[in-house]
Formats: structure tokens, sequence, C-alpha cells
């Protein structure tokens, strides 16, 4: 399949032009970009996929939520509405996407919203939120941040740089310029200070970019309620995993470390589960003669299986639910936490 990409390279050429073009209008101000004078972070990415945002933006929350009144903005990528819209309490995936759906399923007491026009959405949420984290927002130049934070995964690093739909690249790899940090993630915990120097000298940071490195951590498992369920999996058991997700890779690796015996029931990103997949999965669940067996989920598309339809389909199962968080490598959390902080504090 990689092969047959290259047949798409001259699409590439076209689709890198008119990106050039249009990132050169917003820079020499023929295209309007509109600021605002309060706390506006963006967490993206240059490539399509999983990138690891949505733990990044789960983690300045925490930074956050606790000494401002914060809110989010995502696009509400798969939802069934459009324009403005804020979250209730329990979310709807349909509603606003399965990403704000985590968010403000994790974190009730925090302002989260969806809107495609990401202007619009901070003219509805400046009055009675500061800062506002915006995820997946890195390629909106109708909108200039205040503090921009882009994310590689250590995964991919080495992938040629193509453009769309050739690669995986939704910008020339000079679209890094416009970001004050640069995160390298999903990196290996051991990660050596030869390797880190590699990956620096091949991301080319400009002098005003620091970057960091963070690595998954896997926490306990919960079940659909959010329950903790304390489950030792071991290399008797059979897991059952079901995604759709951008790149499942990280949480196969982790899962077959702990258990010789993964079935992966994987789906595209942001995939809209129906009663026939979860029929498919419960057939293969109950057909296993495993003493020791479970199903497994990520929080994101946990939000999707909770919708009404599924869900005595889903009650049937012991669907549990991994979540993951972030660390900082080589002692970095403090200086990134002091970098964000402080620029939140100034504005």
């Amino acid at each position: 399949m990689k092969y047959l990409r290259w047949l798409l390279f001259p699409f590439s050429l076209i689709y890198g032009l008119v990106v050039i073009i249009r990132n050169r209008c917003y820079d020499a101000g023929f295209f309007k970009s509109t600021s605002f004078d309060l706390p506006v972070i963006v967490v993206g990415n240059l490539d399509v996929g999983g990138a690891g945002k949505s733990p990044m933006t789960e983690y300045l929350i925490r930074l956050f939520k606790d000494q401002y009144k914060l809110a989010t903005l995502s696009r509400g990528y798969g939802r069934k509405t459009k324009g403005f819209l804020l979250a209730d309490t329990p979310p709807n995936a349909s509603a606003i996407g399965d990403e704000p759906a985590q968010f403000k399923s994790k974190f009730p007491d925090i302002t989260v919203a969806v809107c495609e026009k990401r202007v619009e959405g901070i003219e509805r949420l400046k009055y009675k939120n500061r800062p506002i984290i915006l995820d997946d927002a890195y390629q909106h130049r109708a909108l200039k941040p205040g503090f921009s934070i882009l994310l590689f995964d250590y995964g991919r690093l080495s992938e040629p740089r193509l453009l769309l739909p050739a690669g995986n690249l939704r910008e020339s790899f000079n679209g890094r310029k416009r970001a004050d940090m640069i995160i390298i993630s999903k990196c290996p915990t051991t990660l050596e200070d030869n390797e880190r120097a590699r990956i620096i000298k091949r991301i080319k940071p400009f002098a005003h970019q620091q970057v960091f490195f963070t690595a998954i951590t896997y926490l306990p498992l919960h079940n659909m309620d959010g329950a903790t369920v304390y489950q030792n999996i071991d290399e008797h058991t059979t897991v059952f995993v079901l995604t759709g997700i951008a790149n499942p890779a990280p949480l196969l690796a982790h899962l077959k470390k702990l258990s010789g015996h993964v079935n992966h029931h994987n789906y595209p990103d942001h995939h809209q589960f129906s009663l026939k997949n979860i029929s498919k999965l419960a057939d293969d669940f109950f057909a296993c003669t495993s003493q020791k067996k479970l199903i497994i989920t990520t929080e994101k598309d946990a939000q999707r299986l909770g919708e009404q339809e599924l869900q005595p389909a889903i009650k049937k199962l012991p669907v549990l639910v991994l979540p993951i968080g972030i660390s900082f490598l080589n002692n970095g959390k403090q200086q990134f936490d002091n970098l964000v902080t402080e620029y939140v504090r100034q504005h």
C-alpha cells in the first residue's frame, strides 16, 4: 500500500502548492488572522493521525483547572451537529464528538465547547473562560493563538516528509516554525541522550523553540461507569481490544508485553460503532475458550460506545477502559510547566 501512495505524489505537489500559498497569504496579512487579548493555547501536529494531542490537552487541563475558569474548544470531529455547542453533563459524543466528550466526562467542572470556526468559538467563550485550550487547531490559520504546542510522534519521525495524499503531512515541515514549543510524544521511557540529540538534529527546532520528550503512561483500568477495576493481565489472559483510533500500535505493544493472546478488532479513527461491530466482538469473545479473558477499549472509543442504541449490547460484555496519560522524560516536567504557566499568568 505504501508503494501505491507514491503514485499520488503529483497530487501532493498540487496540494502542497495550495497550502504554501494559503500560509503565505496569512503570513503577509492578505487573509485575516484574529488574535485575542487572553491566553489561547493551541495543541496540534503537522501530520494526520494521533500524535497524543488529547493526553497533552488533558495534561494542560489538570495544570490549570484548579486555578482558572478554563475552557477547551474543539472542532468536534465526527459529530452530528454543526456550529457552536457547549457540552452537557453527561456529554453526548454524537452531539460534540468523542474527544470533547472525553474531556467533559473526566473534567465535568470545566467548560467544553465545539465549533468549526474557532474564532467564533472563542468569541462566545472569552467573557467567562480563560485560558482557552484548543485541541487540534494548528492549521486553523484564521486564529492567531498566543501559544502553540506542536507534537511529533516518536514512532513516525523516520517517515518521508510527504504531503497528503502521498504522505501524511497536512502542511510542509517548515510549518513547525509557528510553534512556541515542540513535544516529541510516545517516546520509549529508556530514551538515551544520543537518541534525543539525533531527534533534535532531525527536527531542527528554531531558536525560539524548546523541545520536550514525553512517554505514554497507562493508568488503572476502569469499567464503562468509571469505577476502577483492579484486573491483573498476565500471559494466560486473552485480551480482546476494540479501537477506532488513528494509531493503536502503542496500545497493542503495551498489551502484548502483558499477554501473549491479543485479539484486535480494529476500526478507522472516530469510527461510529454499529450493533454489527459489537455483535462480531461478542461472538469472538464468547467463542473463546480461555478461562481468563476480557475486553479493553480506549477512553475515546468508550465515548462512542456509550451511544444509547449500543448500550443493551455493551452491558452484556465485560468492557474495560484503559486510560492513558503522559510523563515528561529527562526531568522536563517542571520546565514545561513553568513556561506554559508563565504565559498564562502574563496574559
